[in-house]
């Protein structure tokens, strides 16, 4: 099987010659937490010739996305993002429908997380990351203005589904999963490395064909640079998919991102969210998946009963493995994002095929119950068997990529 080399690395150098001086101080100061006074806003009262040649957002004024979003009527209302409401919106110059996000400026983090989402959209392009297309920064009023993505959010075909809707198969679930791995490896190998620090369900969005972009990224974190391992930085994130090495000291790295990639890949395979509330109590995906992790006979009890057990079992294994490497509780463990995208290419290139995979049929019905869960989560938890065998795997398929 051939292999495909990582996604170009950003030529930092380059962007920032192209990028003006104004907005470059406006992003230093909303990362380092400094004030942000009205000279490094991104003041727009204007609308300014909208060419993408260069790293300029274009900007639009608040009467434009108004009439967009017909006045940000409820019809119009697509959900909430990071720090504010999402609106569907259709530009009256050009009749593009996009996607506008009104942020809640309540104090200095509403404002930073503004700069740094359209400073880092500006600079980064990638087919697995949201395209911004402009924004709005009059007055008080502070908008996003992206491409709009007419699938939705994982989220919203992940969990919850309805009757009518059509559960993810197996190969799309993969496929989405390893778009959002080649959108982190991306911002990894970014000069300086870019830490997402929000990668979940909510957040990868779904373009036609199930193509997944990463958003929200204004809580995106230049990472470490030299010999540096971590930078430390107040806890933000979202419950559920933070690392606990970060949740408890604030030690950021880019292992980080890849323990967040792990709950949302068993969130795939699952199907169920990284907390969730069932019957009055807080389910913990983690907690609850973990104990069965450390066998491979009890993969199966993982599996999201919508998939109809249309998957491979080998396939299967693979994932879990994956994504036990991606939670192990030391992140040095855990896999570069090179890495992680190899792993899921191969497992995106070896699809379920019904009439190839005969054994699936005779699937005895297995369910775990909470109060089953909650025994089996009294026991020790050993997990060295399984993250030995998908080290194992893991190099094994590294070194077939170099013969």
């Amino acid at each position: 099987m051939g292999y495909c080399p990582c996604f170009c690395l950003l030529n930092w150098k380059r962007f920032q010659r192209e990028t003006n001086n104004k907005e470059q101080q406006s992003y230093v100061n909303a990362e380092s937490g400094s004030k942000v006074n009205s000279n490094t806003r991104l003041e727009a009262s204007n609308p300014v010739t909208r060419n993408r040649s260069s790293n300029t957002a274009p900007t639009f004024t608040y009467k434009e996305l108004a009439i967009a979003t017909n006045n940000f009527a409820e019809e119009s209302f697509l959900g909430r993002g990071g720090f504010g409401a999402v609106y569907k919106g259709i530009l009256e110059s050009s009749n593009q429908v996009v996607a506008v996000k009104q942020l809640d400026l309540e104090g200095l983090q509403g404002e930073k997380e503004f700069l740094v989402e359209v400073l880092m959209l500006t600079l980064m392009h990638h087919p697995n990351l949201v395209n911004l297309i402009g924004f709005c920064a009059e007055g008080e009023q502070r908008l996003l203005v992206y491409e709009h993505l007419p699938l939705g959010s994982l989220e919203d075909h992940l969990f919850d589904v309805t009757p009518d809707m059509e559960p993810l198969d197996w190969n799309t679930r993969m496929k989405i999963a390893a778009g959002a791995a080649k959108g982190l490896d991306y911002l990894h190998n970014a000069n300086p490395p870019v830490i997402y620090r929000d990668l979940k369900a909510s957040n990868i969005l779904l373009d036609k064909g199930f193509h997944p972009k990463l958003s929200d990224f204004g809580l995106a974190k230049f990472g470490p640079i030299g010999d540096k391992s971590h930078v430390s930085t107040r806890v933000m994130g979202t419950y559920g998919y933070c690392a606990p090495e970060y949740a408890s000291t604030g030690r950021l790295s880019m292992k980080t991102d890849i323990y967040s990639f792990g709950v949302v890949l068993l969130e795939l395979v699952t199907g169920k969210k990284a907390v969730d509330e069932i019957e009055g109590r807080q389910m913990h995906l983690i907690h609850w998946a973990l104990p069965l992790m450390k066998d491979r006979g009890n993969y199966v009890r993982l599996v999201d009963p919508l998939l109809r057990r249309q998957f491979s079992m080998s396939l299967l294994n693979k994932a879990i493995e994956v994504a036990s490497i991606c939670l192990n509780e030391n992140a040095n463990l855990r896999p570069s994002s090179t890495d992680l995208v190899s792993a899921m290419e191969y497992l995106v290139s070896r699809k379920y095929e019904p009439d190839k995979d005969k054994a699936n049929k005779s699937w005895p019905e297995i369910n775990l119950s909470p109060s089953a869960a909650e025994a089996v989560l009294e026991k020790d938890l050993d997990r060295d068997r399984a993250v030995a065998e998908a080290k194992l795997w893991g190099e094994s398929w590294r070194d077939k990529r170099k013969q």
